[in-house]
């Protein structure tokens, strides 16, 4: 038997609004968007979203008697499964290593930072990665990518993605191994951004609407394993004053988010911003953090700090349930995410250094590649 609306803890004139409007059952609201409800009832698509929210979380439970209780399993089961499932790789050695393998599945990992440090070239790198066939031990996923800063940049997932067909090319050459070289003639750089299917929100009422219609989406595409939203904090920040609004429509898409990525065994990996915070106990004292405030902070299983310090860029897993807070360095190439040559910056810095002293030495010895060297 469908539950009545009016048993929800809605305000009396949205109650009358739904009676009046001919929603009276959960059913009656099952099709119905966040826009459409906000016509319907003339009220903000914020109530609407709300209404639709509350009903969404209400879903039916089996009335089951003693005994008949079904679905439990151990903690041997889940550890085995946690382990079992590869994790989906960035091509920096350091920065799998940190996470134990890569990005985990069923999990929502969040990549913090400030402008510039490569929270976008990651999570373009990991919608490529996700791709990767089985034969080199990866999923031979898909890709969701939805971008709220129009920070996506087509022509640079393109760089990434024929760098990482040409890494698995060499790769299946190098080993000669038939499976390999078999999955690499289809895994082409064409192939890899159709696996990347692209969504843009212009405001967070679309955001909430896309990742509420997600799981549909996910049904017809069951090879999605990553789903990115770059980032979680642009509009709540700049389009949305009521903070109690704003954290209850926040938290609500972090429980939508995570029963996603556990219902599908995909991961999810949100970039957020960074913003002045003031320790007022500290004489005034401030220091870079995660925007969205310390609630959002518990929404992530995995929280990420990416950062420059002497012109590198590092990664500080702050957060983690398994594994100790950890900084490597990493960089960026035309190729995408990789690991630091530390052997090579040292050469380079011992390289800038000679090149100053022989700046001032007239009997300087010329390289056989030197142009000057007859």
């Amino acid at each position: 038997m469908q539950r009545d609306l009016g048993s929800f803890p809605f305000p009396p004139h949205l109650k009358r609004k739904l009676s009046t409007s001919g929603f009276r059952i959960v059913e009656d609201l099952s099709d119905v968007k966040p826009t459409e409800l906000s016509k319907e009832l003339s009220i903000s698509v914020e109530e609407a979203l709300e209404i639709i929210s509350t009903v969404k979380k209400s879903e039916p439970r089996s009335t089951l008697q003693r005994g008949q209780v079904r679905g439990a399993v151990s903690a041997l089961e889940l550890l085995k499964k946690e382990t079992s499932s590869p994790g989906i790789v960035t091509f920096c050695e350091e920065i799998d290593d940190m996470l134990g393998g890569g990005v985990p599945l069923a999990k929502i990992t969040e990549l913090c930072g400030s402008p510039g440090v490569g929270k976008t070239q990651l999570s373009i790198q990991l919608a490529v990665d996700v791709q990767i066939p089985e034969a080199f031990g990866g999923l031979a996923g898909e890709a969701v990518f939805i971008d709220t800063e129009g920070s996506f940049i087509p022509e640079r997932a393109a760089d990434i993605a024929s760098a990482t067909h040409q890494h698995c090319k060499h790769v299946a050459e190098l080993q000669g191994i038939e499976d390999q070289i078999s999955a690499v003639e289809d895994f082409t750089p064409e192939k890899i951004l159709s696996g990347i299917h692209y969504f843009r929100c212009h405001n967070y009422t679309e955001l909430i609407a896309l990742v509420n219609l997600l799981p549909n989406f996910l049904e017809d595409h069951e090879k999605v394993k990553l789903v990115i939203i770059d980032s979680i904090a642009f509009h709540f920040r700049h389009d949305l004053d009521d903070m109690s609004l704003r954290t209850r429509l926040l938290n609500g898409l972090a429980q939508s988010l995570i029963k996603m990525a556990v219902a599908h065994q995909l991961a999810v990996v949100l970039t957020n911003q960074m913003t002045t915070k003031v320790n007022v106990g500290q004489s005034g004292i401030s220091h870079l953090s995660p925007a969205l405030g310390e609630s959002w902070g518990h929404a992530a299983t995995i929280r990420i700090i990416l950062f420059w310090k002497d012109n590198q860029r590092y990664a500080l897993l702050y957060k983690s349930p398994s594994k100790k807070e950890t900084t490597v360095s990493y960089q960026i190439t035309k190729g995408g995410i990789r690991s630091v040559d530390h052997q090579q910056t040292v050469m380079d810095t011992m390289k800038g250094t000679a090149d100053e002293s022989d700046s001032m030495n007239p009997r300087k010895r010329l390289k056989p590649d030197d142009p000057d060297n007859g």
